[in-house]
């Protein structure tokens, strides 16, 4: 039986810094059961572009919210929030670490703050608001956010269309600020959050940006190598998906996606996959330089694995 101070651990960065080796390094000595905090992870057949665990993996060291809904589904924040809550609690109950891995920020901000009571989705506002980008492009859409919503337009890039149009769409539904919104749940401590000091954030950062630059690069040749492609081509061939989908929207598989449409030739698609990937990253990194109470690491420091081991040991004893 463990025992600690905190609900959960979470082993967090920016992406291609290694967080699932580490975990794995992790689970030889704790007894641990690992969550996925990736909204890609989530989806069926998409194995190599999100650099997901092997079955052989997963099957030594248990993983949970991988796998669970089908590329054609939607995932929502709000559903992690429970199943992560219920992930934390079967886990402890069998005597186990509950150790969270990875970076999306959306997940990440669900778990400490909550989320807000935000309207759903509607599809013919959508479409209106993908109409006028088509006609204006996303930028002149951010500029529009940043009219209304000046905390957001800073927050998101001008080239991040689901997130201008969910922000867009927010205000257009409730006449408020989506960060506005936000910041109420913030107050009230936020729906189905888990309480501030119930999890140890642990943040595994470069030191070295240029590092984890050729790193990025390096990871994505990588993938292509494995099948990349091919396993995009797969998805386009089911017929029940398009590039506007959460799951296509994931970092390469949409330039891929466009790759295989003939709207870029490969060098561009490979050059877009990877930019997108390092402002990601950089998104990650100024996230994490912001938010209180996150321990960081060297992400390429020579012990990184002992010192992990180390700080989360002293945690289970």
């Amino acid at each position: 039986m463990r025992h600690s101070r905190y609900r959960a651990i979470c082993l967090t960065g920016p992406t291609a810094t290694g967080k699932t080796d580490l975990a794995l390094e992790l689970a030889r000595s704790i007894p641990l059961e690992i969550v996925s905090v990736d909204s890609a992870m989530v989806y069926r057949g998409m194995d190599i572009g999100t650099a997901k665990p092997s079955r052989e993996t997963r099957a030594d060291v248990p993983h949970h919210l991988i796998d669970i809904v089908d590329a054609a589904d939607t995932y929502s924040a709000g559903r992690f929030l429970a199943d992560a809550n219920a992930a934390i609690d079967a886990i402890a109950a069998r005597g186990k670490l509950p150790l969270l891995v990875g970076g999306t920020l959306l997940y990440l901000r669900a778990l400490r703050r909550g989320l807000a009571p935000l309207p759903e989705a509607d599809p013919e506002l959508r479409a209106k608001l993908d109409r006028e980008a088509e006609a204006k492009g996303w930028p002149a859409l951010h500029a529009r956010l940043a009219a209304v919503d000046p905390e957001a337009g800073v927050r998101i890039a001008p080239n991040d269309r689901q997130r201008i149009q969910r922000a867009l769409e927010v205000f257009m539904l409730t006449g408020r600020p989506l960060s506005a919104l936000q910041r109420d749940a913030k107050t009230a401590s936020g729906t189905g959050s888990v309480p501030d000091g119930e999890i140890l954030m642990l943040a595994v950062v470069p030191a070295d940006r240029a590092r984890l630059a050729a790193r990025i690069e390096h990871r994505f040749d990588a993938m292509v190598e494995a099948g990349l492609i091919r396993e995009v081509e797969s998805l386009m061939a089911r017929g029940d998906l398009h590039p506007e989908m959460p799951s296509m929207r994931a970092v390469g598989y949409r330039q891929i996606w466009a790759y295989l449409e003939r709207r870029y030739d490969w060098p561009i698609a490979r050059q877009k996959a990877i930019a997108a990937t390092r402002q990601l990253a950089k998104r990650q990194m100024t996230w994490l330089r912001s938010e209180p109470g996150v321990e960081t690491f060297d992400a390429f420091s020579s012990g990184l694995a002992e010192e992990l081991l180390e700080r989360v040991g002293s945690e289970c004893r």
